[in-house]
């Protein structure tokens, strides 16, 4: 066989088969989260073709309770071990279990969350200590980005979250975050004042 014809036959077989199936294909090969527009340019379809394709792969794992489901990831998409089998997997693998963060990491990050985009400064604000290590940290398990510059004196640097983070915390979106707590003094009524401690 001539190489014209293996070529020929290589661009007819990407059209064989189901989209549906050939996303399961590259997303299985690939194991980690997937720009959806780098898919839809890899698959040669319209972003709205990916998207119902990707419903129907989703609406098909969930309804026989496949061994893993359809993950978004703000952009991204990855296929996941699905939560209810979770356990039997552990028992096998045993996985070395993830570096945890630190619980500085998990303040700043927390406020980087809520607060984007926000600077260093006002972050150790709220935190009231310095943040430059958790930060850098954050920064490098990417779990935070550089999203631009403060208009301010001296242009600090914004910071936001990123798609990793989504994934981290098993989240498709910042609107997945649970509401911020009351503080106290919120949840006091107006014109109540707070009992001295003697």
């Amino acid at each position: 066989m001539s190489e014209a014809e293996r070529e020929s036959m290589a661009e007819d077989g990407a059209s064989e088969g189901t989209l549906a199936g050939r996303i399961e294909a590259i997303l299985f090969v690939a194991g980690e989260p997937v720009r959806a527009d780098e898919l839809a340019r890899a698959l040669q379809v319209t972003p709205k073709e990916l998207e119902d394709a990707l419903d129907t792969l989703r609406d098909e794992y969930d309804f026989n309770q496949r061994g893993f489901c359809l993950k978004r990831f703000g952009h991204q998409v990855q296929l996941a071990t699905r939560a209810l089998y979770s356990r039997d997997v552990v028992r096998l693998l045993q996985p070395v279990q993830r570096q945890s963060l630190s619980q500085a990491a998990m303040e700043t990050l927390a406020v980087v969350a809520y607060r984007q985009p926000v600077t260093r400064a006002e972050v150790e604000q709220v935190r009231g200590v310095k943040c430059d290590y958790s930060i850098q940290s954050l920064v490098n398990k990417q779990l935070i980005q550089e999203v631009g510059r403060k208009d301010a004196l001296g242009r600090p640097i914004l910071y936001g979250t990123t798609d990793t983070f989504l994934s981290h915390f098993g989240i498709a979106s910042l609107e997945e975050l649970p509401p911020m707590p009351e503080r106290e003094s919120e949840q006091k009524p107006e014109g109540e004042t707070p009992e001295l401690v003697p």
